[in-house]
């Protein structure tokens, strides 16, 4: 399986920074990394005690910039996977808001992501519809 699923995307989040790796699992090495624990990031964004969504979208843009430089944006041809409602679950429903930021801010510059189901029968975007609708 770790063939199939080479590059996956991990996320981080505390209550004051939001971190975004894309992980290489033939060998377990992080290939490209993302924070608004970095200087060039913190700078720029008006982060107090709390990150927010803007700053999700700043750290999925700066990954994708940091992709297409190692040349991995399309991850070899088979995609990045993520796994949305794992991660969701994982950080909680009040972080959803992020965790869709930072993959439409990399979506959205170039980056071929393959949006993995749990096997549960539904869908990440039910997932998601379900989860604004009440």
């Amino acid at each position: 399986m770790t063939g199939l699923k080479r590059y996956v995307l991990r996320l981080f989040m505390s209550l004051k920074y939001i971190t975004a790796n894309v992980v290489d699992r033939n060998n377990g090495r992080i290939v490209a990394t993302a924070s608004t624990v970095e200087h060039s990031l913190k700078g720029t964004l008006e982060c107090g005690r709390t990150c927010n969504a803007k700053a999700a979208a700043v750290v999925g843009e700066v990954l994708a910039m940091r992709l297409k430089v190692e040349g991995l944006e399309h991850g070899l041809g088979r995609g990045i996977h993520v796994d949305v409602q794992k991660e969701i679950e994982k950080k909680g429903l009040k972080n959803a808001t992020k965790v869709w930021a930072i993959i439409n801010g990399l979506k959205n510059n170039g980056v071929k992501l393959i949006l993995d189901d749990d096997g549960s029968g539904g869908s990440q975007r039910s997932y998601r519809e379900e989860r604004f609708r009440g």
